[in-house]
């Protein structure tokens, strides 16, 4: 209605002097919001989350997205089948991990205050859904490349096939001829030297 007080955007359009303090507030705010995700953003980069083992001899630490900054052993671990170690730090890793939606909505809370409560709840979820604060019963062994399992058992090994018969060797030298013997040979005359059958 004519000569009705408007608000809002009427109300601006009407004061030029309003609609530029209008628009230098909205853009502080947004300045100033700006400034706080970031702060929430550079110390969200910073955390770290370190978990150890039940036995104390496995540490692991990892960032706010979940990746691995650490990984810290003590001299227990020689002890440990490599399937056991694999799944220790496993679950340390979970523990470890378990923790960053807690840590992340704290550090939220501190610079947001209540603003913005639907956007961070459902950061939150996100995170819980991919860093649950009980993890799943991680009780079954990891898979672990073949390389590091014990070495299967050798089957025994055949005997081995009996030796070869000796080769032949080359046939013996045949026997001397027996000379032949001839009627004579009974006569004295023939064994004398100086019998000779031409002569009278």
């Amino acid at each position: 209605m004519p000569g009705q007080n408007q608000g809002g955007f009427a109300a601006i359009g009407a004061d030029p002097d309003e609609a530029e303090r209008r628009i230098q507030e909205w853009a502080k705010g947004f300045e100033e919001k700006a400034q706080r995700y970031q702060a929430v953003q550079a110390e969200t980069e910073q955390l770290r989350l370190t978990a150890t083992s039940d036995g104390g001899h496995i540490k692991v630490t990892v960032r706010a997205d979940g990746s691995v900054t650490d990984l810290e052993f003590t001299d227990k671990v020689r002890s440990l089948p490599p399937r056991e170690l694999a799944n220790q730090i496993l679950s340390t890793m979970h523990r470890a991990q378990a923790d960053i939606a807690n840590r992340v909505g704290e550090t939220m809370a501190a610079h947001l205050g209540d603003e913005d409560l639907q956007t961070r709840t459902m950061m939150l979820d996100n995170l819980r859904e991919r860093f649950p604060e009980e993890p799943e019963d991680e009780s079954a062994e990891p898979e672990v490349s073949s390389k590091w399992d014990a070495p299967a058992e050798e089957e025994p090994t055949p005997p081995p096939p009996p030796p070869a018969p000796p080769v032949a060797g080359p046939n013996p030298p045949a026997a001397p001829k027996k000379r032949p013997t001839f009627e004579d040979d009974d006569d004295p005359d023939f064994d004398d030297p100086d019998f000779d059958p031409l002569r009278d």
